[in-house]
């Protein structure tokens, strides 16, 4: 465990020039926040590397599968095994234990947290608020957003990576290394969801209501077209999926996910659900009624905290904002509806659930505080056009009288 102690100080101020940077590119970034995150992740760390210690943890076969390769890029290929590649050569060759791979992979998952953090703050003009707190901190430090994120496997990798990608979309031109490792990490891991942001990307950069040349949106979205149909069959096999017969190897894989997912434990049989329960179940449980242990507890909290967030959506302004809204809303919004869909035909049970929508919930949270911004910004304007209505009118009648009294 010393040697993940004095990894742990050695990435504190490896990470300091690369926040020091964001710092100088984004003026309102707080580096004193970030790390404040950065000891907040690496205690999940802690508390993950704990759990795996009475646990079943897949990490421990990530870490152990150096040993079965006889040389690195025998690992090089999507899924499950870009995971192996990737602790390879730290484990082979660097020497390190598994406790140092987990606090090294607890590092990476911490950079998805900052860049979706940079990604928010640069994409919104207030700070929307939650009972009087910055709502984006509070979403920075939801426990199981960390507790998944902070450990060796998919989930710290595939964060950062989307975290990376988002990030970079932002701004295309001037971050072309961000979405390229981003959109690197997320096909090795898991192609499905790239090619959920490509569509997107697409969808946003065309409906997106940015002063953009015309030309430029359609060869935006003409690229990330082009990059689905590369990615297109290669995807599917990832997936299992037949690219001959689609529908049939869709519907026998979701049966056979569904049983398998049902024999894990914490099963919730969603195969009759109608599609919006399946949506519900997918984001907001377990709730406190239905959860299964101590962890689940926790997650429930993050679930109404969820679940009230969601309600702020519910009004007719909301479909006007979507209407409206910049290109990297609608790309986050269809991002997450569509990943969101995709799951619940294959999840069925509540462990794999918590684990899973903890990629993909920053996207909504990110449409939702954007929203509340907008409604911000059109009180202020409201307000301010009552107050230049009421000084015209008060100039309007200090004319009239001056007339008047001449």
């Amino acid at each position: 465990m010393l040697g993940a102690v004095l990894l742990i100080m050695f990435l504190f101020f490896l990470s300091q020039p690369i926040l020091n940077n964001l710092q100088k590119e984004h003026k309102w970034l707080k580096a004193g926040l970030l790390n404040q995150m950065y000891w907040f992740h690496m205690f999940f760390g802690l508390v993950y590397w704990a759990y795996a210690q009475v646990n079943r943890s897949d990490s421990v076969v990530y870490y152990r599968s150096y040993l079965h390769y006889k040389s690195w890029f025998e690992a090089f290929e999507p899924g499950t095994l870009f995971i192996e590649w990737i602790n390879y050569p730290f484990a082979k060759w660097l020497g390190f234990n598994y406790d140092m791979m987990m606090f090294f992979s607890t590092w990476v998952g911490f950079w998805g947290f900052v860049y979706f953090y940079c990604f928010m703050k640069e994409n919104l003009r207030f700070n929307p608020k939650f009972e009087g707190w910055d709502a984006i901190t509070i979403f920075m430090f939801l426990p199981n957003m960390h507790f998944w994120t902070a450990s060796l496997g998919k989930g710290a990798y595939i964060f950062a990576g989307l975290a990376l990608l988002t990030y970079g979309l932002s701004w295309p031109g001037k971050r072309i290394i961000h979405m390229v490792l981003g959109g690197f990490i997320c096909y090795m891991i898991r192609p499905h969801i790239l090619f959920a942001v490509l569509i997107g990307m697409g969808v946003g950069f065309i409906l997106g209501r940015e002063k953009v040349p015309v030309y430029q949106k359609y060869l935006a979205a003409l690229a990330g077209i082009a990059m689905s149909i590369f990615v297109y069959e290669d995807l599917l096999t990832f997936l299992g999926y037949d690219p001959n017969n689609v529908l049939q190897s869709f519907e026998e894989e979701s049966a056979l996910n569904s049983q398998r997912l049902q024999s894990a434990g914490s099963a919730v049989d969603m195969s009759s659900y109608p599609l919006p329960f399946k949506l519900f179940t997918f984001w907001f449980r377990p709730l406190f009624v239905d959860s299964p242990n101590a962890l689940g507890l926790v997650v429930s909290m993050e679930n109404a905290l969820y679940i009230y967030m969601f309600s702020k959506i519910f009004k007719k302004s909301f479909l006007e904002y979507i209407r409206l809204a910049p290109a990297m809303v609608k790309m986050s919004a269809v991002v997450f509806i569509s990943i969101s869909i995709s799951m619940t035909f294959v999840m069925s049970n509540l462990g794999i659930i918590i684990r899973q929508k903890s990629q993909i919930m920053y996207f909504m949270l990110f449409v939702i505080v954007a929203f509340m911004d907008w409604e911000k910004r059109n009180r202020i304007k409201k307000r301010a056009e009552i107050f230049n209505r009421i000084v015209e009118e008060e100039r309007r009648n200090r004319e009239e009288a001056e007339l008047v009294g001449g």
